[in-house]
């Protein structure tokens, strides 16, 4: 009998440190990250050390941008869209390396930009003047594809 309330101590033990490092992880995770939230998903917080995922821009943030009437490029993705996943280490680069701020808005965090952006598919790019959308592409494309847009519709060269 003693041998099985010792051993029944252990997991409850084991259990609860267990469920405390969670917690701790999840903290400090939530503290410092884009998203200005402690409740993301598993699938986002994968992508928070990940160099490509960085210039997030939240809804309210993106809606004062519109109201301004500044010309904002806006990547739209999903962290378990597969097409995204081989979109970005293409595409967010390329944005770089022509000197475009590229923002992410992530629809699996942020739900009602499929609805407030008329987005119908994961991966979309679009660009906004003056509050409205100018042009957007969707869907994975080769990069030459995304450097017309950038070159054509956002740096009007």
């Amino acid at each position: 009998m003693k041998k099985i309330i010792i051993f029944s101590s252990i997991i409850v033990v084991i259990f609860a440190a267990l469920a405390l490092i969670n917690q701790y992880q999840n903290k400090q995770v939530s503290t410092d990250n884009p998203y200005g939230t402690n409740e993301l998903k598993p699938e986002t917080v994968k992508q928070l050390d990940d160099p490509n995922y960085q210039n997030i821009i939240l809804p309210e943030e993106l809606d004062e941008k519109l109201n301004n009437g500044e010309a904002v490029t806006v990547y739209f993705f999903s962290p378990v869209c597969s097409v995204c996943n081989e979109v970005s280490p293409v595409l967010i680069p390329k944005a770089e390396e022509m000197e475009v701020n590229l923002y992410l808005y992530n629809v699996y965090e942020f739900e009602q930009g499929w609805s407030d952006f008329n987005i119908e598919g994961t991966p979309a790019v679009i660009h906004f003047e003056n509050g409205e959308e100018i042009a957007r592409i969707v869907g994975g494309q080769a990069e030459e594809t995304f450097e017309q847009f950038f070159k054509i519709v956002v740096l009007g060269e």
